[in-house]
């Protein structure tokens, strides 16, 4: 990564981590090129005396070393000898890159977690999820931690864009109007994240004004990246299928029901061909399905129809540029993109929800024809329904049509209108998807 530092939240989390008496190494998972590499060795860099990187991808002699044994204590000694810095317990920080090439390595983790817990380990690897399945690697379960990683979002994207207008939203302590200078430059820095997307390489072309050009050929770069990886670690017979899928994406969202329908992947597709290929892009951490559900009821994994899904991309940079969206039409409000504006805005807000949704994806709701509830979350003992609306446009009658029905003691409207609080219904400007836990704990406490 270039000069330009974006914080990362995780880091936040591996520090507890560190300290936590009953660690278990971390095996790191995330979609390629969301800085999970920048992460480690960022963490090591602010946490530790050492920092031993072992990638096994670049270095492929490492294999022998975790082939000949399984015991802690020696592949320390050998692999003291592939770094310059010392190995000491409590002070170095070991990342094992690219673990996915190594399955050996992979199942050592189950012996430092035993026998060796002293060592902090973190591990990641590309496509992970993929590799496994692919190579029939075991993963030792109940010996790692795994720890789920997404793209930088809105709110690391505004504390480097816009320092005050972060600090002034994180000092917030209830839902009330916003000043208007506020509101503005949220809207104005959402618009510009939208455009760049949560990679980090475009997120710094865009921060470091090195024009739109730039900001667009490296989203292409990482978008031929993953074409890359389909023809890597995908089945052959798979590989047109998940191809396909991907790029039907803009197309699945800018219909007016957002509904996936295979026939607009190819015309006669059925879905038990293309199962298979939906699993891999989700298994990569390019794509969120959300499940339509029968009624809002805990847990919502349970009403959940599994043939009626809305399929998202990981990233709304990466969709605007597969989409070949101009990103001067996403910065400018007034533009006419009706349908895929839409898209765009449940895209972001879904994005920014992710990380704070303890592993679930929200599902949504539709009655009939007549209304649909861009997502539907489950929050602690509540089920929330959440509104989705691209600018200030709020007409449509979804959202009242299921407080008819449901009554749920709350609900979100997020659209580019100021903050509110009314009977019951949280409006807020999307930009603050992001910090949805701090618009529940501000509400009044009478409710």
């Amino acid at each position: 990564m270039s000069s330009m530092t974006i914080e990362r939240d995780i880091i936040k989390t591996l520090k507890q981590w560190k300290n936590s008496p009953d660690r278990k190494p971390i095996l790191l998972k995330g979609a390629r090129q969301i800085g999970k590499t920048w992460v480690m060795e960022e963490f090591g860099r602010q946490c530790f005396d050492y920092c031993v990187k072992f990638d096994f991808d670049r270095q492929p002699e490492l294999k022998s070393v975790f082939q000949t044994t399984k015991s802690p204590d020696r592949l320390i000694k050998e692999l003291t000898l592939y770094c310059e810095h010392p190995i000491v317990a409590g002070k170095t920080l070991m990342i094992f890159d690219e673990i996915q090439e190594c399955e050996e390595a992979l199942n050592s983790l189950k012996y430092f977690c035993e026998d060796a817990p002293q060592y902090h380990i973190i591990s990641a690897g590309s496509l992970l999820g993929v590799a496994v399945k692919k190579r029939k690697m075991t993963v030792p379960v109940g010996k790692v931690q795994v720890m789920k990683m997404f793209p930088v979002t809105f709110k690391e994207f505004l504390r480097v864009s816009d320092p005050k207008t972060f600090e002034y939203i994180e000092n917030l302590d209830e839902i009330r109007h916003l000043p208007e200078i506020i509101l503005n430059k949220l809207r104005v820095e959402y618009r510009r994240y939208q455009v760049s997307g949560g990679m980090p390489e475009p997120i710094v072309a865009l921060l470091e004004d090195k024009g739109v050009g730039v900001v667009e050929s490296t989203l292409q770069g990482i978008l031929d990246l993953y074409e890359l990886d389909f023809a890597k670690y995908a089945e052959p017979r798979e590989i047109p299928r998940i191809h396909a899928i991907w790029h039907s994406l803009p197309a699945q969202l800018s219909k007016e029901n957002r509904k996936f329908i295979y026939r607009v992947v190819k015309s006669g597709a059925r879905s038990k061909d293309y199962e298979d290929a939906l699993m891999w892009l989700e298994d990569a951490g390019m794509i969120y399905r959300t499940y339509d559900i029968s009624k809002p009821g805990l847990p919502l994994s349970a009403y959940q129809e599994t043939d009626a899904f809305k399929v998202y991309a990981c990233d709304c940079g990466l969709l605007r540029r597969l989409a070949h969206l101009p990103a001067t039409v996403v910065t400018n409000p007034i533009a006419n993109y009706t349908e895929f504006k839409g898209a765009m805005a449940e895209n972001a807000v879904l994005q920014s929800i992710m990380p704070l949704m303890d592993d679930q994806v929200p599902c949504y709701w539709t009655s009939g024809a007549k209304a649909e509830v861009e997502f539907v979350i489950q929050w602690g003992e509540q089920v929330i329904p959440i509104e989705v609306k691209a600018e200030d446009n709020i007409s449509g009658n979804s959202l009242s049509e299921y407080n008819k029905k449901y009554h749920p003691q709350y609900r979100i409207r997020f659209s580019m209108l100021n903050l509110q609080f009314n009977g019951g219904l949280i409006s807020s400007p999307s930009p603050l998807a992001g910090w949805l836990d701090k618009l529940f704990t501000s509400l009044p406490k009478s409710e």
